[in-house]
This record gives structure tokens, C-alpha cells and sequence, in this order.
């Protein structure tokens, strides 16, 4: 029941910031290289979950869609941009059972769009002014502002314990990168900024950061463990992807610090060479390291008490509120946090 509450409010809300969405997409050229690409991404199926998170959470705090639905679209817009720059960087070869878009057009195209969709996600932060007045829109604005910084900060992370092939890694450093990475954008301010426009400003947006935390951290965790294990027509991406490119995710971690020094030392020289020149054969017995060493049941113990952490974190601070959809909705997407295969 749970589950299926979830699907269809994101539906509804998804519906509503996609609708919104195209309002902010000019009309005018250069389309075929620029605004006809702008929709591609936010339009492959995606479930919406950050604009959800804000939506509900305003509604929640006495606020209204129309309320939160400027702040739902740069929300969005900001993912889908990070999406097509994170495959520019990331060199992945599909996104949501398509071809990336700088597989189908070009890298130099592809992070121009993700440089321009930035950029209209600003405007209706703007128009947030005529509905909520100039100090909430503000406060809004560097909502917005310290999520794409600390995101920025969080990717260069985990590009640069790529680039220096790091084997030092522990446990804290993945937790501390996925804060900054995942987290911000993903959780904690889509629900604080929600709070904050349903409750005209008066809630503290801080209240919401360890259950926020604690709802990222098991969201990636959970989407690292499914890169590895899912079926592709169900996750959308090439599944052992993450292998392949050699992000340090808690499952890695755990499989260098368990693993014999001659399976280390592999595992280092495969992970040092250009990504294109990785084989599928070496990647897949990494896989199967992962399995040996239980690497995978390991993060997947994590994802569930960090699940546990969110749950009770909600509790405390939702109880308040009396049953609504919009409640059953966030408790809905944490529980599916801990059971999702896809």
C-alpha cells in the first residue's frame, strides 16, 4: 500500500512540476543543439522525488503546490543538469535505458545544455518573489545556493579519490562525500525548503537535517548496491557501471579493506587505467569479490539502519501533524528506501 502511495504522488506532483517546467523552456533558437535537449532528460521517466520531497513537506506545513511549485521546478531542472554532467564526467554510455546525451550528440553540446538548464533553474526562484514575498524568496534563493555548492563540493570529492585511485579510504570519507554529493540536494533541502514555504518562514529548516541525512545516505547506498545487482530494464543504467568507473562506494571500500593484498593490488591496476580501457571480464570478477567478501550485504545493512535512523527521525518530528496523504507519502518513500530493487 505503502509503495503504491508513493508512485502515485510522485505521479501527481511529477505531472505538475513537469507541466510547470515547460513554461521556463524558451521558445526561440537554437533549438535542435540547445532547447529541443533541454527536456530530454527530465522527460526519460525520472521519479521526481526531490520536487515530491518539497511539495509534500510544504503542504504538510499548511502550504499549497501552487505555494511550492516554482521552488519544485529549479529543483529539478538543478537534478537533470547534474545528471548530464555527471555522465560528461562519469563517461557512462546510458541514462534511463537510453543513450546518454553526449553519447547521441556530444560531449561539448551535452554540458552546454547542462550549463543552460543551470541557468533557467534560477528563474523561478525569481518568481517565487510575486507569491511569497521578497525575504522568504531569499531565503529560498540560498537554499538553492548552498545545495549546488556543497553538490559541486561532494562530486570533486569522489572525482578526485578517482583520478589519484585512492585504496585509503574508509568508511567516514564515503559518508562525508554522499552528505555533501547526494544529501543536500537530494533530501535535506527539498524538505526544508518546503517547511520553509509551508509554514511562511517560521520553522527552523535545521530541524530537518539529520533526517534528511539519513534519507540520502540510504537512498545512495541502496542505488549503488542496485548498479550492481539490478536488472538494467528496471534501473535504467549499464548495471556494473559503477565498476567500470570506479567510484569509491562503500561497496569498493569494504571490498579493499576485506580483500587479500594480491586481490587489492588487481583491483588497483584495473581501476588504473582509462576508464574505456577497463574490460568487462575484470569488472565482472570484481563483482564477484563483492559477493565473496559480502561486500554488497554489507552496504545493504548500512542502507537499512540509516532507513531506521530516517524513520525515526520522521516520527519525531511528523507525529504532530495530523494523517494526511501528503505525510504517508514522505514516511512511504523512506520505507521504500530500505526495500527498492529499482
Amino acid at each position: 500500500m505503502s509503495e503504491h502511495l508513493m508512485r502515485s504522488v510522485l505521479e501527481e506532483y511529477g505531472r505538475l512540476t513537469s507541466q510547470a517546467m515547460a513554461h521556463y523552456i524558451p521558445d526561440k533558437e537554437p533549438r535542435k543543439y540547445l532547447y529541443d535537449l533541454v527536456p530530454d532528460y527530465p522527460g526519460r521517466g525520472g521519479k521526481y522525488f526531490r520536487p515530491g520531497l518539497a511539495i509534500a513537506t510544504g503542504n504538510v506545513y499548511g502550504g499549497s503546490p501552487a505555494l511550492t511549485l516554482n521552488s519544485a521546478v529549479t529543483l529539478e531542472l538543478l537534478h537533470n543538469a547534474f545528471l548530464i554532467h555527471d555522465d560528461v564526467e562519469d563517461e557512462s554510455l546510458s541514462r534511463r535505458n537510453r543513450p546518454t546525451m553526449h553519447e547521441y550528440s556530444s560531449r561539448s553540446i551535452a554540458i552546454n545544455v547542462g550549463d543552460a538548464m543551470n541557468a533557467l533553474a534560477m528563474y523561478p526562484l525569481l518568481k517565487n518573489r510575486e507569491l511569497l514575498g521578497p525575504k522568504l524568496t531569499l531565503a529560498i534563493f540560498m537554499e538553492i545556493q548552498h545545495m549546488v555548492i556543497e553538490s559541486a563540493e561532494g562530486q570533486a570529492m569522489e572525482l578526485g579519490w578517482r583520478q589519484d585511485n585512492r585504496e585509503d579510504l574508509a568508511d567516514e570519507d564515503y559518508y562525508r562525500m554522499i552528505l555533501k554529493k547526494t544529501c543536500w540536494y537530494t533530501c535535506i533541502h527539498p524538505i526544508r525548503i518546503g517547511a520553509m514555504i509551508g509554514s511562511h518562514g517560521k520553522v527552523d529548516p535545521d530541524l530537518f537535517n539529520r533526517l534528511g541525512y539519513f534519507m540520502g545516505v540510504a537512498f545512495q547506498i541502496q542505488d549503488d548496491v542496485l548498479n550492481l545487482v539490478a536488472e538494467e530494464k528496471k534501473y535504467g543504467k549499464e548495471i556494473g557501471g559503477d565498476i567500470v568507473e570506479g567510484k569509491r562506494t562503500l561497496i569498493l571500500i569494504h571490498l579493499l579493506g576485506a580483500c587479500s593484498a594480491a586481490e587489492r593490488k588487481e583491483i588497483m591496476h584495473f581501476l588504473s587505467r582509462p576508464i574505456r580501457e577497463r574490460d568487462q571480464q575484470m569488472a565482472t570478477q570484481i563483482l564477484s569479490l563483492m559477493h565473496r567478501y559480502e561486500s554488497i550485504e554489507y552496504a545493504k545493512r548500512n542502507a537499512k539502519y540509516m532507513a531506521g535512523g530516517a524513520l525515526k527521525e520522521f516520527y519525531s518530528i511528523f507525529s504532530r501533524f495530523p494523517s494526511s496523504k501528503d505525510k504517508s507519502f514522505i514516511e512511504s518513500i523512506i520505507l521504500y528506501m530500505i526495500n527498492r530493487d529499482y
